[in-house]
């Protein structure tokens, strides 16, 4: 398939089956915001919590959709997500928001979840590179001074994961109970990385750069275990690891990130470092992490594939992870990894019938027993931003292959 007519594939997925979703079966007209859950039949639960990745996620998106293609309806729809999070995920008292509230929009969990705080500056970003609107870079700002204060770990470097309403130490750092309740984790510094690279793009100070400096340097040396080139997933305060599982969604999905924070800093001796360290994770994965069918298993261990199910997040990712690779390295094994991934999400996780994706399908292509269609974790994020950064891509110009690319 030529880069064209991907795109046009690409872009009727989101406009004429994600974007539709959230704007048509997601909007909370009693109670404000969103459902906190809407199961694959489309029931949805009125009386859920309201989580604050959902709401971040849901805003960056439609601010992403709104600066594409500049509709009305995806600005009101991020406008609708930035009022709901200040009206009632804002601790107006002690800073920073909430980690989730009620239906009514009280608030339920007042940790701060330093994971939630980085896509809060992530959709306030975004927000305003579509607007320009002040009010909310303003905010970005300060919840990145917020952080610094009181998440830096100024001793062993990097972010902690969690604490109290008042930013106090808490024993309660998981962000879900699927994780482990460490003190540090990868996931939380990705998007940590992920949020300063959008901030560093509306608002270069040097604080910010020397931030994402750290961070690149903090993954790097201390997250990507350099004898695999996987992630390690789960810390102590020193940096011990507490895990020897992988992540295939995040290795494929941290190496196009890592890339574009130090793409985005403009240090072309930091770029060409990040650039191998990028393209051996995508390695790894691709030699590791696809099944027969194209798809992504979710996780390995020690004895190997350990979740052969494939969630709908990791195949987004690896769309983008692997013609990111091939943007680097003209390798066309990259291009058409990336190609079979988004072959493997047309066939068996987008819902034809409902709308947007499966959570995940079996692989034998059953759908998997998890019917959240929309919840907490389940968000318009990974596969939008996949759509978006492949109509971008798929624009450019191929590359030419480079020589002596070290691990592509």
């Amino acid at each position: 398939m030529d880069n064209a007519h991907w795109a046009i594939q690409i872009e009727e997925e989101l406009r004429n089956n994600i974007l539709p979703f959230w704007l048509e079966q997601a909007v909370d007209e009693e109670n404000g915001g969103f459902y906190g859950y809407i199961n694959r039949n489309l029931q949805e639960d009125r009386m859920a919590d309201k989580a604050l990745v959902l709401n971040t996620r849901i805003m960056w998106t439609f601010s992403a959709a709104y600066r594409m293609y500049g509709e009305q309806r995806y600005l009101q729809t991020a406008n609708r997500a930035y009022r709901y999070l200040t009206d009632y995920f804002e601790d107006t008292e002690h800073g920073g928001l909430y980690w989730s509230v009620s239906a009514k929009g009280t608030a339920v969990s007042t940790k701060k979840q330093v994971y939630g705080q980085a896509f809060t500056i992530y959709a306030y970003t975004e927000y305003y590179r579509a607007t320009g609107d002040e009010e909310t870079l303003k905010k970005a700002i300060e919840l990145f001074h917020l952080l610094e204060r009181h998440a830096f770990d100024p001793v062993h470097k990097g972010y902690i994961e969690a604490l109290s309403r008042e930013w106090q130490e808490t024993n309660d750092n998981s962000l879900s109970t699927k994780d482990l309740n460490s003190k540090k984790s990868m996931n939380t510094h990705l998007h940590v990385l992920e949020a300063y690279t959008n901030l560093y793009r509306v608002w270069p100070d040097n604080q910010v750069r020397l931030k994402l400096q750290d961070l690149i340097a903090v993954t790097i040396h201390h997250i990507v275990n350099e004898e695999s080139w996987h992630f390690k997933l789960f810390f102590d305060m020193a940096w011990t690891s507490e895990s020897d599982h992988i992540s295939y969604g995040h290795d494929i999905e941290g190496s196009w990130l890592l890339y574009e924070a130090a793409e985005v800093l403009g240090d072309s001796d930091l770029l060409g470092a990040v650039r191998l360290v990028a393209l051996r994770m995508a390695e790894v994965t691709l030699k590791e992490g696809i099944d027969e069918d194209g798809g992504l298993f979710n996780e390995a261990g020690p004895e190997g594939i350990c979740d052969t199910d494939k969630d709908w997040w990791p195949q987004a990712e690896a769309v983008v992870g692997f013609y990111n690779a091939f943007q680097l390295t003209g390798n066309e094994a990259y291009r058409e990894a990336a190609l079979n991934a988004w072959h493997f999400i047309d066939r068996y996780l987008v819902d034809r019938k409902n709308g947007e994706w499966h959570w995940s399908v079996r692989r034998d292509g059953t759908i998997s027993d998890n019917e959240e269609k929309a919840g907490p974790w389940k968000c318009p994020y990974h596969n939008s931003r996949a759509c978006m950064e492949m109509i971008e891509r798929l624009a450019k110009a191929p590359v030419a292959k480079i020589s002596n690319h070290n691990g592509g």
